[in-house]
């Protein structure tokens, strides 16, 4: 099999605000052998998204909290090394949930075959995975872009907002997207083609990008929460539409912020402006996950769409990468690569 040890990033730890490197620990153990209708999976490159904070604390949210002592929970695309399942054979490229850790066994279950000759198989973690997946269904089933609206996006330059804001313009929308920093701002004019960014750092960020929205907001996808969404809500138009994917201004928060309550404005502008607000995960869009593949995927092949990877190479990498990724320092769909891509 492998006389490699199965190394496993495992929950040490509940956080108490931000993560900590020691709320995470290292372990070794034994590969673990097939048995009949299993697999026995290598992991290649292994996912970190923002939502994996929520599963490190207690409560239940959507889904089950990962246990104390327990793998961290992430996607993976992994190659099959062994197996005694019918329907996966060595060498297959697979894409699936195995967690942070070196090998898996899988009996299929969640598990979806990749073909390395239609793209990279990092994308299926990226423009062509969940975050993709999230960009195209919140955008096209809550969002419903026309052409000449305006669409802004929040986190624009990350593996979702990116996807948004391409997905957008190829409607024929006027799209603003808000980015932490100058370069990220840059990339997603210059390389995303949006029309417009602004950098929500700066001191006048609020009064920027009101001028970068002059006929308002009709479309806004939120990310971020906080002070950003604080200053695209009095922008949003009569019937806009807001599709809530993420708030990751707050998802280290022990307690409410101090301040005005703003529930009575916001409650005020929803019901005399008629807005939708709408929380959504991407598995509530399971099935359509064949259509996201196939438009999507087209408009890569294309060159209608572009995307960037932000690749750290090493599993003991992840909790501090994680950490960084709570705090904005990536840039672009982050990814750790475990072990070499043997598709090159």
């Amino acid at each position: 099999m492998t006389d490699s040890p199965n190394r496993r990033i495992v929950l040490a730890a509940r956080p108490a605000g931000a993560p900590k490197p020691s709320d995470f620990d290292l372990t070794e153990g034994p590969v673990p052998a097939p048995a009949e209708g299993e697999f026995l999976c290598r992991t290649i490159y292994l996912s970190l998204d923002p939502y994996m904070r929520g599963r490190m604390n207690a409560e239940r949210s959507y889904a089950d909290p990962v246990a104390i002592g327990e793998v961290m929970e992430g996607g993976t695309v992994s190659t099959v090394t062994a197996s005694r399942h019918p329907d996966f054979a060595v060498g297959d490229m697979v894409v699936g949930r195995t967690g942070w850790q070196d090998f898996a066994l899988s009996d299929g279950a969640g598990m979806r075959k990749l073909d390395p000759a239609l793209a990279p198989i990092s994308t299926a973690l990226g423009v062509l995975g969940m975050p993709g997946m999230t960009a195209y269904t919140g955008l096209r089933n809550i969002g419903k872009p026309r052409a000449g609206e305006t669409v802004v996006v929040a986190a624009a330059s990350g593996a979702v907002g990116a996807v948004v804001g391409q997905i957008a313009k190829i409607e024929g929308c006027r799209v603003v997207g808000i980015a932490g920093g100058g370069d990220k701002c840059a990339y997603v004019v210059d390389d995303l083609g949006f029309d417009a960014c602004v950098n929500h750092g700066q001191d006048d960020f609020t009064a920027t990008l009101a001028a970068a929205c002059p006929d308002g907001i009709d479309v806004y996808f939120e990310n971020v929460g906080g002070g950003v969404f604080e200053a695209v809500l009095p922008l949003l138009n009569p019937f806009s539409r807001v599709p809530v994917c993420g708030l990751i201004a707050h998802y280290n928060a022990t307690e409410l912020p101090a301040g005005p309550n703003r529930l009575p404005q916001l409650m005020f502008l929803i019901l005399t402006r008629r807005i939708t607000f709408r929380g959504f995960i991407v598995t509530d869009y399971a099935d359509q996950l064949q259509e996201f593949l196939d438009r999507v995927g087209g408009w890569l092949r294309a060159g209608q769409l572009t995307y960037r990877e932000d690749i750290v190479d090493g599993l003991e990498k992840a909790p501090e990468s994680l950490i960084g990724l709570l705090e904005g320092r990536n840039f672009g769909k982050l990814l750790i690569r475990v072990a070499p891509d043997p598709t090159g």
